[in-house]
């Protein structure tokens, strides 16, 4: 209060034009004439600058505050008087051609350069009186419609190099500081562009052409020049769900768009469409099945006109769609409607999916431990004269053949396995037949046997897809035969005679049978990291010959079971496990059961026999390239390593460079025949 009481005493005991001049050194009145009605003419060369602002004070009646760096000359040329308000807007002018500004400052206006006068120039909002066009201010101009942020880059080009322009954007204001005839112009841009918009999004629903194929058709044309000058480019877009066009756009275009989409929305002439749709990941025979009962169901609604016929279910169907497949291409050619043909596609999109694949590996192992013992003492005495002879004695049949009593009288080298001891005393002929004396014989036997039996058979299928893998020998086995009889034989039936000939082409029949290792797996995988498998396992082998047996005996485990199982874990099946222990005892009545002496007249053979199988099974999903890349490559590679630890034996004949081996993997996709390429235009590798 006290500063602005000072600067009006000095106004009054000083002279304006001595205000106005400050201390400049030299500072010479301009030249400047004024007419009988108030006007001036100003004309000045090569005037100093603070003269003309003592000039311009003394004229309009106007208060200057001069900065120190407001220094220069200035040259001003009239041809006419001007009123005061117009000498001013000059002064203004000739300050911001010389990069000086006017800052009103309450009573005071203050002359600052432009750099300055930024930061003190006057601040107003939108709505002000009428200010001179060259006078610097600070105006905040509030957006209503569009971001002020987006305004920032279309307005600074209008703007001069030292003007300010800035974007608030919680109040969605611009800040813009610069001349106010520049400001001025800015606002009036500003009102034209913040103005409603009429873009908007709209979905039309599409009853009988396809979105996709209609998006396509209306993009090229959205992307014509002369429509994106006039503002009317409308986006679309298409959602192949409902079947419905999506435009965003101003209304015109929106209009333009519309009325297109109404023209071609319309049914075919023949009523219907045929396009093919080739799969990727199913079979095309496999899927027409399940199309045509889904056209058929689709009839009830889809085709009015034959349900009003009394047309309904599968004859509904195949009137509405003919699905089709063609197996040299994997696709199928659906001839149906529009509308038809959309359901049936989102089908074929559902189904036509890559399928995860399961890899089981399995291990069985059968152990198996037999023990077996005989022991036993027979006698045999033949007595009397050449000729006359008595023949007594004991004849038990061992578990091996040749080991009985009988045996050694006629061949003592073959009297079977284990430890044999007797005596012969001559031979003795008997019916013509030849025998040795043995007066006894003691057999003692024991036998053990054990096997292990270790199978790891692995199979990769796809989900939901049965495999099988089989390790076996094909094995003859006897079904029926034809002999040949006695030629000339003669039969006789109720007193005649009838003569018959032998069979002149006898034959067998024989039935090839699998005796090995059987696996078939059925993988289910469920929601998760589980898996389902229905499983048979068959295991089987033969046997020795069994007395009394026809032909070959085998020996067969199976198992057939469905169990559930983590993904990478180990299920155990179960053991199949078979235990059989025998004891058999011959000995003669009465003496057998002498004590101690009976032992004499007492055969006794045992046997045990344990049989233990166990299957494991580790299925692993394989859900991507990469993982089965993986593990086929460690199996290739494991193959690769066992051939290599041959080739560095040294016992075999065969030369190390001759000996098979598989070539490195990484060569080996990266070779001609992997990449298809003709066996007749392959170049050895360098």
């Amino acid at each position: 209060m006290l500063r602005l009481l000072f600067i009006a005493l000095l106004g009054l005991l000083l002279p304006l034009p001595l205000l106005a001049q400050g201390s400049a050194p030299g500072a010479g009145p301009p030249t400047h004439t004024a007419t009988a009605d108030g006007r001036h003419t100003l004309n000045l060369k090569d005037a100093d600058i603070q003269a003309l602002i003592a000039t311009v004070s003394e004229i309009t009646g106007k208060n200057f505050i001069v900065g120190p760096n407001v220094q220069g000359k200035v040259t001003v040329v009239s041809a006419r008087p001007m009123q005061s308000d117009e000498i001013y807007d000059v002064f203004l002018s000739v300050l911001r051609v010389h990069g000086f500004a006017a800052v009103p400052s309450g009573s005071m206006i203050k002359i600052l350069p432009d750099a300055v006068a930024q930061q003190d120039a006057a601040s107003a909002v939108d709505g002000t009186p009428a200010r001179a066009a060259d006078e610097l201010v600070t105006e905040i101009v509030p957006v209503k419609h569009v971001s002020a942020t987006e305004l920032v880059p279309i307005l600074r080009p209008l703007m001069a190099q030292s003007g300010q322009l800035v974007a608030h954007t919680p109040s969605n204001s611009l800040v813009i500081s610069d001349r106010a005839g520049n400001i001025e112009r800015l606002t009036a841009i500003i009102r034209r562009i913040d103005t409603v918009s009429d873009a908007q999004v709209e979905m039309i629903a599409l009853s009988h052409a396809n979105a996709a194929e209609l998006a396509r058709t209306l993009s090229l044309l959205s992307d014509d020049k002369a429509a994106q000058s006039n503002g009317e480019a409308v986006r679309v877009f298409a959602d192949a769900r409902t079947n419905s066009i999506l435009l965003a756009g101003a209304k015109n275009g929106r209009l333009k768009m519309r009325a297109l989409i109404a023209h071609l929305d319309t049914p075919m002439d023949s009523g219907g469409d045929t396009q093919v749709i080739y799969l990727h990941y199913a079979r095309a025979k496999d899927l027409v099945p399940i199309l045509q009962n889904v056209a058929a169901t689709l009839s009830g609604t889809v085709a009015p006109a034959a349900a009003k016929g009394g047309e309904a279910g599968n004859g509904a169907g195949a009137a509405v769609a003919t699905i089709q497949a063609h197996d040299e291409t994997n696709a199928l050619v659906i001839s149906a409607p529009p509308a038809v043909f959309r359901s049936l596609a989102g089908v074929v999109r559902e189904l036509d999916i890559r399928r995860n694949q399961v890899l089981i590996e399995a291990v069985v192992a059968e152990v198996a431990d037999q023990t077996a013992g005989e022991l036993g003492v027979q006698w045999q005495l033949p007595l009397g004269k050449q000729g006359q002879h008595v023949i007594g004695g004991t004849n038990f049949t061992g578990s091996t053949p040749g080991n009985n009593i009988l045996n050694a009288a006629q061949n003592p080298l073959g009297i079977g396995n284990g430890f044999n001891l007797g005596y012969v005393d001559g031979t003795v002929s008997i019916a013509g037949h030849q025998l040795f004396q043995i007066g006894a014989l003691v057999t003692a036997l024991r036998s053990d046997g054990k096997s292990n039996i270790l199978s790891t058979p692995s199979v990769l299928t796809l989900d939901n897809q049965e495999a099988e893998i089989k390790v076996a020998q094909e094995v003859p086995f006897l079904t029926g035969q034809y002999t040949t009889g006695a030629l000339g034989s003669s039969t006789t039936v109720n007193g005649g005679t009838t003569t018959t000939s032998g069979i002149t082409n006898p034959f067998q029949t024989i039935e090839r049978k699998d005796v090995g290792l059987v696996l078939k797996v059925k993988p289910m995988i469920n929601v998760g990291d589980s898996v389902r498998l229905d499983i048979h396992q068959e295991v089987s082998n033969l046997l020795p010959p069994v007395q009394g047996a026809v032909d070959l005996v085998t020996n067969k485990r199976e198992l057939t079971t469905s169990v559930l199982v983590k993904d990478g874990a180990l299920l155990v099946l179960g053991g199949l496990i078979d235990k059989q222990q025998k004891d058999n005892v011959q000995k003669v009545p009465g003496l057998g059961n002498i004590p101690l002496v009976g032992n004499l007249f007492r055969y006794r053979s045992n046997s045990n026999a344990k049989t233990d199988l166990m299957v494991f099974l580790h299925p692993r999903i394989l859900r991507d390239a990469a993982t089965e890349a993986a593990v086929s490559s460690e199996k290739y590679n494991y193959m690769r390593t066992e051939q290599l630890q041959m080739r560095q034996a040294e016992w075999p004949i065969t030369p190390h460079a001759e000996r098979p081996l598989l070539p490195d993997m990484r060569d080996f996709l990266a070779s001609p025949a992997a990449e298809g390429v003709p066996a007749g235009q392959r170049t050895q590798r360098q």
